[in-house]
């Protein structure tokens, strides 16, 4: 009579997972999406003014119209000629039955020119206008 066989055959071994690779794996994809994330912002690179203000939420397919320190205004990341803006903001909001954009201008340019463009984004029929801005660091 032997001890230790429960059915009577050989397999009494267990077999284990090796997860070593799993883990190789994940720290490989954990390590790509960190380098990659930095690079999925939309639109022109401009800096921010500041301003205390509650955040907006964001619906997925949002228009932003840009204006960097040089003063050309972009519509997501595509240059617009001066005067063009309301015609091109009218075009895209044609067949849209939200019409809501934000409008993101570097701090350095003239208040004129950002109160132009927002006079070019209502006149081409936009109901909501939103300003992005950077979060303060007084708090």
């Amino acid at each position: 009579m032997e001890i230790g066989n429960r059915s009577g055959s050989d397999r009494g071994t267990m077999s284990q997972i090796n997860v070593t690779p799993l883990v190789d794996v994940m720290l490989v994809l954990l390590v790509i999406f960190m380098v990659t994330a930095p690079m999925m912002q939309q639109g022109v690179q401009v800096n921010l003014p500041k301003a205390d203000s509650k955040g907006l939420p964001a619906p997925e397919a949002t228009v932003i119209v840009s204006i960097d320190r040089s003063g050309v205004v972009f519509i997501d990341k595509t240059a617009v000629k001066p005067g063009e803006l309301r015609e091109r903001v009218a075009e895209l909001f044609a067949k849209r039955s939200k019409k809501e954009l934000f409008l993101k201008a570097d701090k350095d340019v003239p208040y004129g020119e950002v109160v132009r463009a927002m006079a070019d984004i209502k006149g081409a029929g936009v109901e909501r206008l939103g300003m992005i801005t950077e979060p303060s660091s007084r708090r």
